[in-house]
């Protein structure tokens, strides 16, 4: 095969391409500094001990195995959770100052809204109807 200078032209022009556009995707997914607004800051799962369901929850904020399953805090310190009566819970975010966050749950609709100090309070209802129930939940804070 014989160069031809338009060829060495197109290969260089297809080169700076490639090397442009992969310096711009580098920039695009880097990684976001942590507690950055934008960022997720903060997700727990509030399952309960499955050998005594989430009902049994205690009223003191607690961070522990199994009752809190996968978990993250931006800033930290490990998220809590208690539960204050029937569906309705309180999540601790500790020395994170977001205040916005969304709860989500499989066999409940959701309310979740910022009390202060990085706690946020979710309410549990069953669809379509009135009724508190305790059942597992999820908040992501951001």
């Amino acid at each position: 095969m014989r160069l031809t200078p338009s060829t060495v032209l197109a290969g260089a022009a297809l080169f700076f391409a490639l090397g442009g556009s992969a310096v711009a995707v580098t920039e695009a997914v880097r990684p976001q500094a942590r507690c950055q607004a934008g960022a997720v800051r903060g997700f727990v799962a509030v399952n309960g001990d499955p050998a005594k369901g989430i009902a049994n929850l205690g009223d003191q904020f607690t961070s522990a195995r199994p009752g809190i399953g996968a978990r993250f805090n931006c800033a930290g310190a490990a998220p809590q959770a208690r539960r204050v009566n029937v569906g309705v819970y309180e999540v601790r975010f500790p020395g994170n100052a977001t205040q916005i966050a969304a709860a989500s749950s499989a066999a409940a609709e959701t309310t979740v809204g910022y009390v202060g100090g990085g706690v946020f309070r979710v309410n549990l209802w069953v669809p379509g109807r009135q009724d508190a129930i305790d059942t597992s939940f999820t908040v992501l804070a951001v």
